[in-house]
């Protein structure tokens, strides 16, 4: 578990999950279990993403950062597209 990002609007934890050998798509990218958790603060809502959804998001992100460095702006705008998926209440134990 690493934490990638923390702004005053959403947290970002990516999880590896070790695999005995890495899926590999056909026509796509290669695929590892794991994923990352999207915190909206303001909603206190959650999503974990997976898959190719993930796949499309860390992509979304380094092409953010290849494009210079990105503003806290330009990431929560970005994030926030993901973020609006995400249904599962914050509970704090």
């Amino acid at each position: 578990m690493h934490m990638l990002y923390n702004s005053d609007s959403f947290i970002v934890v990516q999880f590896d999950v070790p695999t005995v050998e890495p899926q590999q798509v056909p026509t796509g990218p290669q695929l590892n279990r794991g994923g990352f958790e999207i915190v909206d603060k303001f909603a206190r809502k959650e999503i974990f993403i997976e898959g190719a959804l993930a796949e499309s998001f860390q992509q979304g992100v380094q092409a953010l950062i290849d494009g210079g460095e990105p503003s806290e702006d330009e990431l929560d705008t970005f994030i926030e597209r993901y973020a609006v998926m995400g249904q599962q209440p914050v509970v704090m134990h």
